[in-house]
């Protein structure tokens, strides 16, 4: 699973929906009203975010690494790994399935 913030729900779904189309990720949870609090470029910042919680595997993280930011609208987005020690199997199998590079390959 990785996680990211963006700056509203709207720009979150035009987000994860890219993401799942390409099959990068399997689905994006969007979770609006976050608070982040930062330093940035010397300034201290507070701004309302929208967390969206990416479930994807570890065999298709580099592709995830690479399209995140060429999609993301923030100069530094953030994009953190979370790794599933444990999960209902059947789920994780739709994982697996979902994110198939090779599907993606044959356009389906």
């Amino acid at each position: 699973m990785a996680l990211t913030t963006v700056p509203s729900a709207e720009v979150a779904r035009v987000l994860v929906r890219s993401l799942v189309e390409r099959r990068v990720v399997a689905c994006g949870t969007v979770i609006p009203g976050a608070t982040s609090i930062y330093r940035w470029r010397g300034a201290l910042k507070e701004d309302e975010e929208t967390v969206v919680l990416l479930k994807t595997t570890a065999a298709r993280w580099p592709d995830l690494a690479a399209a995140l930011p060429l999609l993301h609208p923030y100069e530094v987005p953030e994009l953190i790994a979370v790794p599933i020690l444990a999960g209902h199997q059947a789920y994780l199998d739709w994982v697996s399935a979902e994110t198939d590079a090779s599907v993606s390959e044959q356009g389906a």
